[in-house]
């Protein structure tokens, strides 16, 4: 129950102990599928390939960016946001291969509340649907709570994006609303969902995706054996 002040209207649960919390930086998190580097140039050519894999560009559909017309376009927009404090561009390594295979971003970094949201996911097909893509999501929610000791980690995406939704629900994030005509991009309205993860979740979420991505809940050929919903369960 919220607290009351002295004219007895509520104003929230005290926090006498909070304090600003560290900005992100650009570290690098280890995993036991992938690696999360911060992205540089040095990234472009091996990404560049891994997005050209796909059969069409249907995954730059909610990006705010067209497709890159070549490597070179690409490792210029690279060197464009690499040296940014917010976003915070990092690369998701694939450790069997060493090669990158998609990118995300921590993003709209407000240390002074404890707040970050994880953005600009753009995971090539030979990342999407694999255990990587899961670790690459929880090894920066990590970061967010037990590493720098944020309160809220939200993901917003494109309400006409249902494969978003989906992922974010899947992963533990809650739904909290949409905000209509929040942007206008390439040309087109865009509604935004809003979802969250709240550090008095995060435990509940956490152990639930150690347990997802733990070896022995795939089988020999790499399929699951429990669903990560029913794990959360």
């Amino acid at each position: 129950m919220s607290e009351l002040n002295q004219f007895g209207q509520p104003v929230g649960d005290a926090l006498p102990d909070w304090q600003s919390r560290p900005h992100p930086q650009r570290v690098t998190l280890e995993g036991h599928y992938c690696r999360l580097e911060p992205l540089e140039s040095r990234h472009a050519s091996a990404l560049f390939s891994a997005y050209a894999t796909a059969d069409d560009t249907r995954s730059w559909t909610w990006l705010l960016r067209e497709p890159d017309a070549s490597e070179e376009a690409y490792r210029q927009w690279i060197e464009s946001v690499s040296d940014l404090s917010d976003p915070i561009h990092f690369a998701v390594i694939d450790r069997r291969t060493g090669l990158p295979a998609g990118t995300l971003a921590l993003m709209r970094i407000d240390a002074n509340n404890g707040v970050v949201e994880v953005g600009h996911v753009h995971f090539s097909p030979r990342l999407s649907q694999t255990p990587m893509s899961t670790e690459a999501q929880w090894l920066l929610m990590r970061y967010a709570f037990d590493t720098l000791g944020y309160r809220r980690y939200e993901w917003k995406c494109n309400s006409l994006n249902e494969p978003s939704r989906r992922a974010a629900q899947r992963l533990g994030f809650q739904y909290e609303g949409r905000f209509r005509q929040a942007l206008v991009i390439k040309g087109h309205n865009r509604d935004t969902d809003w979802f969250s993860i709240i550090d008095s979740e995060w435990p509940a979420v956490d152990r639930a995706l150690r347990a997802w991505l733990a070896a022995d809940n795939f089988t020999a050929d790499g399929r699951q054996k429990r669903a990560l919903q029913s794990l959360r369960a």
